[in-house]
């Protein structure tokens, strides 16, 4: 089936999947039928205070029963979606609100104690009130190259962008990722990326209502909470980033995760090892690794009966529809439907993000095998010169998970008067090491120029909301 529009998709699911549970949240739970109708008169309560076609809503709240509503009430009545990282301060949200040009944004009041009043002239609804549920039902004509949401960057190499997607990439894009990720009508798919990120909202939420999953929305990632839902409530699809499924190997003993089926992750290098973990000491039938942007979605993906080393030292082969190639500076360049429209009031960005052919210059370098398998070695804006040598923060990082007493890492360059700039490595260590142990261990299994030359043992990574490092604030 072929919809042109996340609403029409959306609210066809009461159609399609009727009774079954759409979202289980605590107490709460929801079929496909009641979603719909729920879905409807949030937007109604959108159009009775003034939103019209375009204009856009934002959401600033952790995962929640609410926040879907929201959103695709939001977009029901011709909004346009802003999710908002909640990680961000209020100075942060109210930036991205205000270069948004919002003309709502719904909060959970009291979240991580925050009380948030906004940008003058910007109502704040708190998404627990009833204000979702105080419309008649409601739905406004909308067009599958209309832009569906504005997702801004994650941040973490400079000001957050927003890019903007339309109705039927999404769809397009997300109808192979459910066949790719096998997810199947009746999963139960806890969600704990969140819902203001792609991997939360697209593969999450438009995935579930496409295919007809359970939602089950987490709010703050608590390894026993999940734990507990996935025993209580026979959970079948679990993605994550890596340090999920690490949690999950170091607490499995004592709970029952025997209904876990389908397992995806990316975001960050995984080791072979934890690869093989998750295949041979969890239940999972199936892990899918992926590679995706903010501006281009999910671009690539592996397949099934990939070996453990492909699925962990590769991201799979482009999708239908993406043409990949590597620049001569090893910058990974992607070209097909699911490039962005563009960053939002941002022409010269988007002029530098995709040129005249509609190649789109993704920041990432890496390497296409001869099966056309993509492999990431690092962002272009992270390498550094040693003597004339480029260095890779990820795959000198790549080795240094291999040391036993390394639980993650992160690498940057740093200066250094006589080589220009050397390795500085960022660890949190399984057991006690020293830096001396660890740069040694390094000479013997690394070219001398990648060999760290400083060490520094912190108990935890600044990480993004998806597992990725800040290595700005590193820096």
């Amino acid at each position: 089936m072929t919809w042109q529009t996340i609403p029409e998709m959306v609210l066809s699911a009461a159609d399609r999947f009727g009774d079954a549970e759409a979202v289980v949240d605590g107490p709460t739970r929801i079929t496909f039928t009641e979603l719909a109708d729920r879905v409807r008169r949030a937007a109604g309560a959108f159009a009775s205070i003034g939103v019209d076609k375009g204009d856009r809503v934002a959401i600033w709240a952790p995962n929640s029963v609410e926040w879907i509503i929201a959103a695709f009430g939001a977009l029901t009545g011709g909004g346009v979606l802003v999710p908002v990282n909640t990680r961000y301060k209020a100075d942060e949200a109210s930036d991205i609100l205000g270069r948004s040009g919002a003309k709502v944004v719904l909060v959970r009041k009291g979240f991580l104690g925050l009380d948030f009043q906004g940008p003058a002239g910007v109502p704040v609804i708190d998404l627990q009130s009833d204000f979702l549920s105080s419309g008649a039902p409601f739905e406004c004509e909308v067009n599958g190259e209309d832009i569906a949401d504005i997702m801004y960057t994650s941040g973490t190499t400079g000001r957050p962008k927003g890019v903007m997607m339309n109705h039927r990439q999404t769809l397009r894009m997300f109808s192979e990722w459910c066949d790719l990720a096998d997810l199947r009508e009746g999963d139960r798919y806890l969600i704990v990326n969140p819902f203001f990120h792609m991997f939360g909202y697209k593969a999450g939420l438009v995935a579930s209502m496409i295919r007809g999953a359970t939602v089950y929305p987490v709010p703050v990632f608590d390894v026993e909470r999940v734990l507990e839902l996935v025993e209580r409530e026979r959970i079948t699809m679990l993605p994550g980033p890596p340090t999920l499924y690490q949690s999950l190997l170091a607490a499995s003993s004592h709970r029952d995760l025997s209904s876990l089926r389908a397992a995806v992750t990316g975001s960050a290098d995984i080791p072979v090892e934890l690869v093989r973990r998750i295949r041979q000491e969890l239940p999972f039938e199936t892990i899918m690794t992926g590679y995706g942007l903010s501006e281009a979605g999910t671009a690539t993906a592996s397949r099934p009966g990939d070996t453990f080393e492909q699925v962990a030292t590769t991201v799979g082969t482009p999708c239908d529809g993406i043409e990949i190639r590597i620049a001569d500076d090893g910058e990974v360049l992607l070209r097909g439907y699911n490039v962005m429209q563009g960053y939002l009031d941002d022409p010269l960005a988007t002029a530098e993000a995709i040129d005249p052919d509609g190649w789109l210059r993704t920041g990432d370098l890496g390497s296409l095998d001869d099966d056309d398998r993509l492999r990431i070695v690092g962002r272009k804006k992270d390498m550094f010169i040693v003597g004339g040598f480029n260095a890779y923060p990820a795959e000198i990082e790549s080795f240094l998970l291999e040391h036993p007493a390394v639980r993650q890492v992160a690498v940057i360059g740093v200066p250094d008067e006589r080589l220009g700039q050397v390795g500085k490595a960022f660890v949190v260590a399984k057991e006690p090491v020293t830096a001396q142990e660890l740069i040694a261990w390094s000479r013997d299994r690394m070219a001398g120029f990648k060999v760290p030359r400083f060490v520094e043992c912190l108990d935890e990574l600044p990480l993004t909301a998806t597992g990725k490092v800040m290595k700005d604030r590193l820096r």
